[in-house]
């Protein structure tokens, strides 16, 4: 792997220094350090720097941060060489026929269209029955027409996938110290979630970056570009309850907007990495073809910015002129970050157990689906703990370590563990634990041994609604799918998808666990 360089004009013992770093991360990152940019090392903030230190007022509400920041000097990134290429993705072949479609519970006139390749309006259009698009039924036909786009799509990156993940690319980047050297409306936003934590505009940014597992740089470069929030005081036509345009009562504030922008910029790049999308359709219904030669994260981009903006608007956006601009204004050339492969072809999985105590049975309640939001890759699979309850409930079973690793960040039901040594989740292998209580929970900074105590399964945290586990894992902020190349593997139980998610099966040397949704003989498991 290619980690980010790290300062610009080394002394000879800051060198010496910067080769130990470099050999480290070549032995958790399976690779050496890279400078994509002769002579060039991305800038960083200097932990507890106080360079030209002019303070600066932040909201009293970021209370991670120092009361006083510094103002520091950011060098973007210079310019540098072309992108490198990428074979061309394998794109879905568009249909020439006419297809029926029967509804099934849980779609939506969205989810079908983009599963078919054809827009909203085409299935309105060629189903005159409907009279409301939000109401369509299990059971019901539809007609789907042919998927057309005439036109194709740019073939311009707009930035590195290291850029989309919470990757290495993000080591050193302190979002609370940058948001107060721009100054702009973000460094005094405050808000107050529906969990009643009070967070400045910057500890959004980070949070949704760690939930999601999205580079904050990208998050801050979306607000700019979407509301000026970053660089000034705004647009004079943005909504303070909606900084990214997203008008929807249900996504008020900017954690929701944002949350939103990270679960679809995931949804793009994931689309695109399983060859599951070959149009954009816009948001005036327009269907633009993809370009089978970009990456991933462009993808992801270009998605997004397909849910915001009319065909002109989003062919500015995914322009050099658009988005691109103003990242590039921001921090620089987005190449310099760049770190190729982020998922190199030959990792492989640490050892890793199911994380229950030795002689606790507990329940494979979830096959291979989505990591976190409803973007991700299927990463995650899910266990209920033994007993006779249902729903949410305070349970005294223990959660404990599926490997050893630094306990790198607990809170909001979320333990990450990092595996690799470095103490560090955007490096490497990382396991999430999900829904596990507050009470007992092990505390960011602990280091746990294999078979240590994570804590007790609940509904903490994300969406859930019965007390149960959540474990997903993570290569470099890039997640990684539980049925995939590399299965997700404990106690040589290997995970098996049944091609619907939620549906699969535990698998070991001819045993067959299946996942369901409550306790059953069939479905327990322990070690």
């Amino acid at each position: 792997m290619r980690p980010k360089p790290l300062f610009q004009h080394l002394s000879s013992t800051r060198r010496a220094l910067f080769v130990i770093i470099c050999a480290s991360l070549a032995l958790a990152l399976l690779g050496g350090c890279y400078r994509p940019i002769a002579n060039y090392d991305p800038w960083q903030v200097p932990q507890g720097a106080r360079i030209n230190a002019t303070p600066t007022p932040v909201n009293t509400l970021a209370k991670s941060a120092s009361p006083e920041l510094p103002r520091i000097t950011i060098t973007p990134a210079p310019g540098g060489p072309t992108p490198t290429p990428n074979s061309p993705a394998i794109l879905p072949t568009l249909r020439a026929q006419t297809d029926e479609y029967i509804v099934v519970s849980g779609d939506s006139l969205a989810r079908i269209a983009l599963r078919h390749q054809v827009s909203i309006g085409q299935i309105l259009a060629s189903n005159p029955d409907i009279k409301d698009p939000n109401l369509i039924e299990p059971g019901q036909k539809l007609i789907i027409p042919p998927a057309s786009a005439n036109e194709l799509a740019t073939n311009f990156k707009i930035i590195p996938d290291s850029e989309l993940f919470y990757s290495p690319s993000a080591l050193g980047f302190d979002t609370l110290a940058i948001s107060a050297q721009f100054g702009g409306r973000l460094s005094t936003y405050s808000e107050t979630l529906e969990d009643g934590t009070a967070l400045s505009g910057a500890e959004i940014v980070q949070r949704v970056a760690e939930e999601f597992s999205i580079n904050p740089r990208l998050l801050l470069a979306v607000l700019e570009y979407r509301s000026g929030w970053v660089s000034s005081q705004g647009k004079t036509a943005v909504s303070e309850d909606y900084p990214l345009g997203l008008k929807d009562a249900n996504r008020k504030g900017l954690y929701k907007q944002l949350s939103w922008a990270a679960n679809e910029m995931t949804r793009g790049y994931t689309l695109w990495e399983n060859s599951a999308v070959a149009v954009w359709t816009l948001s005036d219904g327009t269907v633009m073809r993809a370009d089978a030669t970009i990456n991933g994260a462009t993808a992801g981009i270009q998605y997004l910015m397909s849910l915001l903006l009319d065909k002109a608007d989003w062919k500015t956006a995914v322009s050099p002129a658009g988005f691109y601009a103003v990242y590039e204004r921001l921090f620089g050339f987005p190449f310099a970050f760049s770190i190729e492969p982020l998922v190199p072809e030959n990792i492989t999985q640490p050892e890793l157990m199911l994380p229950f105590s030795a002689g606790d049975t507990w329940y494979f309640t979830g096959g291979p689906h989505v990591g976190w939001g409803t973007g991700s890759a299927y990463a995650g699979i899910d266990f209920a703990p033994p007993g006779e309850e249902f729903g949410c409930y305070e349970s005294k079973t223990p959660v404990v370590a599926a490997a050893d690793g630094m306990v790198v960040r607990s809170g909001n039901g979320v333990v990450v563990q990092d595996l690799d040594g470095d103490g560090r989740e955007q490096t490497g292998w990382s396991l999430l634990y999900l829904h596990i209580a507050s009470e007992g929970r092990a505390a960011a900074g602990t280091y746990l041994r294999q078979g240590d105590l994570i804590g007790y399964p609940s509904c903490e945290g994300g969406f859930s609604t019965g007390t149960h586990l959540h474990l997903a894992r993570r290569y470099n902020g890039v997640w990684i799918s539980a049925d995939g190349e590399v299965p997700f593997v404990l106690s040589g139980w290997t995970s098996e998808s049944a091609g619907i998610e939620y549906d699969g099966y535990l698998v070991k040397n001819g045993q067959t666990v299946e996942a369901f949704n409550g306790r059953a003989d069939f479905n327990a498991i322990g070690r």
